[in-house]
């Protein structure tokens, strides 16, 4: 299959402080005590592609992910880390190594995406379908804590995350209208000509772009060239391409409402309850060889992926505990572990003291230590931390080499790299950067410390 693989794999991301820093890239974040990076890359080897140009915004990043990569995939990838400048976004990070870009088609998958859809399927639907480009479409993902979590509050319930609105034709195979989750409040237009081409689309609002796209390089390479300005394929590049692809098709005829750019108005954001009911419009008769038979040159075409597969990409504080949450849990599939009876893992070289107990859904990782009468709940504990006695750590996440000193209680917080939790201190909701320390009998909630 001559297709090249582009990972997107970032660098130090505002919206992710303080769990990032100079130290620990976006791709080295910790998700259930492995590299984010390392479920991308696991993925692409499941499904045998090997050759693989991985983007770091940032030289420091890139060097800490190429030395990590070295080590991890030696003799399993092929890997060429490349370096370019900090925010570029999606489509400038791809205009920075389009001339590494060589084969028929190119790959590009979000080094943030957690998904056990296998990428080589996405390409084989671009292939057969000869699309200018294929998207990885999937359900939304609830955003929140589990139904199990100890918080309550209308706040805390699960919540679905924003809204995409996507059409497609009947047979959900070309993907004829897609508008990102920031535009939904205005109204939704589709053009007329496609509505005559198609003469059907289904609207539907609960698939979200996963950012996972197959596109033909002569192509991609034509729009990045041509739109310079452009910064985001999900913005920007999918959009586009969208919208063209069915430039040369004949105007609709009287009856539809039309705006003053030639759109015919679908649907008012004012009953967004509809697109969640897959409404139909235009049903006429619905002309497949239009789409089989692209009359512009190209098409866009979309995978979706059963509502069975997991699919969620970890670009917030909120969804990187989600994810935590999911992989030690319901979606424990992807963590790569083998869960004991008691459905958790403790790591043989971890000890526990008297009456310490290590709920379900929850990860002990080796040389960690554990005092008398400590409770771990839907939790993961990275390496040789110190944990003293009567510590309640709760919906968390704790790094490694964290000192805890008696009586902490930790919920639903993320404690990152060599901080210090002097004694009966207590966090809820807390996000505690990279060798902090916080202060003996201390309460916080809800807040972000870091060292200044």
């Amino acid at each position: 299959m001559d297709f090249q693989v582009v990972v997107l794999a970032g660098g130090a991301s505002e919206t992710l402080s303080p769990l990032v820093s100079k130290d620990v890239p976006k791709a080295l974040l910790p998700v259930a005590n492995r590299p984010l990076l390392s479920y991308s890359l696991d993925l692409l080897e499941a499904s045998d592609l090997k050759d693989l140009i991985v983007v770091v915004e940032g030289q420091e990043a890139a060097r800490l992910v190429g030395a990590w990569v070295s080590s991890a995939y030696l003799d399993r990838l092929r890997v060429e880390v490349v370096a370019v400048s900090e925010d570029l976004g999606s489509a400038g990070a791809l205009r920075a190594i389009s001339k590494r870009l060589t084969a028929n088609d190119i790959l590009v998958i979000s080094g943030d995406l957690v998904t056990d859809v296998l990428p080589g399927a996405v390409a084989a639907t671009h292939r057969r379908n000869g699309a200018a480009v294929t998207a990885l479409l999937c359900s939304v993902p609830v955003s929140g804590p589990s139904d199990t979590a100890s918080s309550s509050g209308k706040d805390k319930a699960k919540k679905p995350n924003r809204l995409n609105i996507v059409g497609l034709d009947k047979t959900k195979q070309f993907l004829l209208h897609i508008v990102s989750g920031t535009d939904v409040e205005k109204d939704v237009r589709v053009h007329k000509r496609k509505i005559q081409a198609v003469g059907q689309m289904e609207i539907r609002s609960d698939l979200m772009d996963a950012h996972l796209y197959a596109f033909k390089r002569t192509i991609l390479q034509d729009v990045l060239e041509q739109k310079e300005s452009y910064r985001s394929i999900r913005l920007e590049v999918l959009p586009y391409l969208v919208r063209s692809q069915l430039r040369s098709a004949a105007p609709i005829g009287n009856g539809t409402p039309v705006d003053e750019s030639g759109n015919s108005a679908v649907l008012s954001s004012g009953n967004l309850q509809c697109l969640s009911q897959h409404r139909i419009i235009a049903p006429s008769a619905f002309k497949q060889d239009v789409l089989s038979r692209s009359h512009s040159g190209h098409r866009c075409c979309a995978y979706i992926a059963t509502k069975n597969k997991y699919c969620h990409r970890l670009n917030s504080i909120q969804s990187y505990c989600d994810i935590n949450r999911d992989v030690i849990g319901e979606a424990s599939h992807l963590s790569g572990y083998s869960f004991s009876a008691q459905n958790n893992i403790i790591h043989p070289s971890s000890v526990l003291g008297s009456k310490t107990t290590i709920g379900p859904h929850c990860i002990l990782a080796e040389g960690s230590q554990l005092g008398d009468k400590c409770s771990v709940k839907r939790s993961v504990i990275g390496r040789h931390c110190r944990i003293g006695s009567n510590v309640k750590i709760v919906n968390s996440v704790v790094m490694n080499h964290i000192v805890i000193e008696d009586g902490c209680h930790i919920q639903g917080s993320v404690v990152c790299n060599n901080v210090q939790l002097q004694e009966r201190a207590v966090l809820k909701d807390c996000q505690i950067g990279a060798g902090y320390i916080v202060t003996a009998g201390s309460e916080h909630k809800a807040e972000s410390l870091a060292r200044k």
